[in-house]
């Protein structure tokens, strides 16, 4: 068993490797959820993380998948919700099984992980975290993403529900990014106009998510919050 590990889910692309890699660095242990196996995978082991294959999609997975953490562990230091599909109504007009998969990934995942695991984040010596990442879109919902936009507000919700149940020994807090890093496929009139709808006017990258999880986790005080990385597009 790894002792206190941080559990992130969707923990070996983007936001989520980024993540991983910096609190490998610190020699903090980390359990990861992965969805397809890469090359990646067998570096983030070699550094010591537990990988988890887990494509969730039923409820039974995600007891599997808990099943399989409790036994990698005796407490949590934290669970950052990091696993999302960025799946929109133009791209399928199975419109409910989008809306159930949304619903899936972003909010029963993230609400079954918190209360299966709750007694192992207890367990932890010290005050432990939750952490979920929801989206900028929470605010202002999205017309081209709907269902998605309307599974990060549950997720969002969640924070608000989750924080009053676990105080004050677990802290539970949200981060809701806007544009963090492009994809590789993006190409220069996207990432133009894509720049143009902050105020900041810039790519920050993932260090930007870290430092705000760094700052919750280092509470002791901050609970029940989200903290938007959006560079001023509210303003806009």
């Amino acid at each position: 068993m790894i002792s206190s590990p941080i559990l992130i889910t969707g923990g070996a692309q983007r936001i989520g490797l980024a993540l991983t890699e910096h609190f490998l660095a610190k020699q903090i242990p980390v359990i990861l959820t992965y969805r397809t196996r890469h090359d990646v995978i067998d570096r983030l082991e070699a550094q010591g993380a537990i990988c988890i294959q887990a494509n969730i999609q039923s409820v039974s997975d995600i007891d599997e998948l808990c099943k399989i953490v409790k036994q990698q562990c005796s407490s949590l230091r934290a669970i950052i919700h990091n696993a999302s599909s960025w799946n929109s109504e133009s791209l399928s007009d199975d419109y409910a099984g989008l809306f159930d998969d949304m619903m899936l990934i972003h909010a029963k995942l993230p609400y079954l992980l918190n209360l299966n695991l709750m007694d192992y984040l207890e367990a932890y010596d010290g005050v432990s975290d939750i952490v979920h990442i929801t989206d900028y879109v929470v605010e202002k919902g999205s017309p081209k993403h709907i269902a998605y936009a309307a599974s990060k507000a549950a997720l969002d919700n969640l924070t608000r529900s989750f924080a009053a149940k676990c105080a004050p020994k677990i802290k539970v807090n949200a981060i809701a990014p806007s544009l963090i890093i492009f994809n590789e496929h993006d190409d220069e009139q996207y990432k133009a106009k894509t720049l143009q709808k902050s105020l900041m006017g810039i790519e920050p990258g993932c260090i930007e998510v870290i430092n705000s999880i760094e700052l919750v986790l280092s509470s002791r005080y901050i609970t029940g919050r989200s903290i938007p990385v959006d560079g001023g597009r509210h303003l806009k």
